[in-house]
């Protein structure tokens, strides 16, 4: 049996802070907070979608953008469940982008969970909090903490299940205090973008308000969205608000045209597959949000996504042979004369009308 929570109200969640470190994170529907949290100075910003194991595209982008000496230093870095993985070495710079590589190409599922549910998860994802302590080392920490002072920003987004809202962390600051307790908060707050509700046991984190010492549960910030580039408020159509940013990039770690699976009549591939599909049709919502706020704004927007053309086969959940394949392309991709599009990708039509013969040209696979 499980030990009962702390009581706490509302209104000490609204308020609550992490002890000692005030300053480290805001609601994402505050636009206010938003505000201030920002950099001083405009520049490009990028923002990295949620997608497992389909992160390997965009760190094979961004190191195929490195690569070609296309990459810039990013003003802003948001990150998203995978994308939240991606975001540290994204800010920190091409000298991680060997990390970056490694993290996506050398892991396998045994590295991020453990067949047998807990009593809140189907998975243990103990592995994936070992492995997040491994590569989020002191000298990330520290070089993200310069990062910050020079005036850049890093933010990842959890959701707060208890109070149904969105979280932003500010990593750069987190990691500009430098401790113990920050470096162990800086990796719980990755552990706990990534963590997809039921599949994964959710994370809790300790905060204060008024007196009172309780702990908040925290899963996969791709429950509020699947990537993040302001507050809704903001986002909205009926808003005038223009994004302080030079250029907008973002990143759909995901292919977003639907995939045939016949689906077994079993729990875990039911939720799996309605996830799946959910997950698509978020991202095309916000990837359309995002590129109208980018015209009102008078900015570029740029969007890498997985196209249909790859069509590597994986085998379960982290193929290794899957994800190398995977970043490859997202490699190549980021090393081409143009590797992002200017806008959404098209919605696709109905497979009668793009695939006259299903069986000849493989769509139903």
């Amino acid at each position: 049996m499980l030990p009962a929570r702390r009581p706490f109200t509302a209104a000490e969640d609204a308020t609550a802070i992490i002890p000692g470190m005030p300053d480290v994170r805001f609601w994402a529907d505050s636009t206010d907070d938003f505000a201030k949290a920002l950099p001083e100075k405009p520049g490009p910003w990028l923002t990295l979608s949620s997608g497992g194991s389909d992160g390997a595209f965009g760190a094979g982008l961004l190191n195929g953008l490195s690569a070609s000496g296309k990459r810039p230093d990013y003003a802003v870095v948001t990150g998203v469940s995978t994308g939240a993985l991606i975001a540290p070495f994204a800010f920190a710079g091409p000298r991680y982008d060997n990390a970056l590589r490694d993290a996506f190409t050398k892991i396998t599922s045994a590295d991020v969970f453990e067949i047998g549910g807990t009593p809140e998860s189907f998975l243990d994802t103990w592995p994936l909090k070992d492995l997040i302590a491994k590569q989020v080392t002191p000298a990330l920490i520290r070089d993200i903490a310069a990062q910050y002072r020079a005036g850049r920003r890093l933010f990842i987004i959890t959701t707060n299940l208890d109070s149904e809202r969105s979280m932003v962390w500010n990593m750069g600051a987190i990691a500009a205090r430098g401790d113990e307790q920050a470096i162990k908060l800086f990796r719980t707050v990755l552990l706990a973008s990534c963590s997809i509700p039921a599949g994964f046991p959710p994370v809790f984190i300790d905060v204060e308000s008024n007196g009172n010492h309780f702990s908040e549960m925290h899963v996969d910030g791709g429950v509020g969205g699947q990537f993040f580039v302001a507050p809704a408020a903001l986002m909205a159509a009926t808003s005038d608000y223009r994004l302080p940013a030079t250029a907008l990039y973002v990143v759909a770690d995901s292919g977003l045209q639907p995939d045939f699976d016949r689906v077994e009549r079993t729990t875990a591939q039911i939720l799996a597959q309605s996830v799946g599909m959910a997950v698509k049709v978020d991202t095309r919502l916000m990837l359309d949000r995002a590129y109208l706020v980018a015209k009102r704004s008078r900015i570029a927007f740029n969007v890498a996504s997985i196209p249909p053309s790859f069509n590597a086969p994986s085998n379960g959940a982290f193929d290794p042979k899957y994800m190398k394949a995977l970043y490859d392309f997202g490699y190549d991709l980021g090393k081409s004369s143009t590797p992002f599009d200017t806008v959404p990708p098209p919605y696709p039509g109905p497979p009668e009308a793009s695939s006259p013969n299903p069986e000849k040209t493989g769509a139903n696979k």
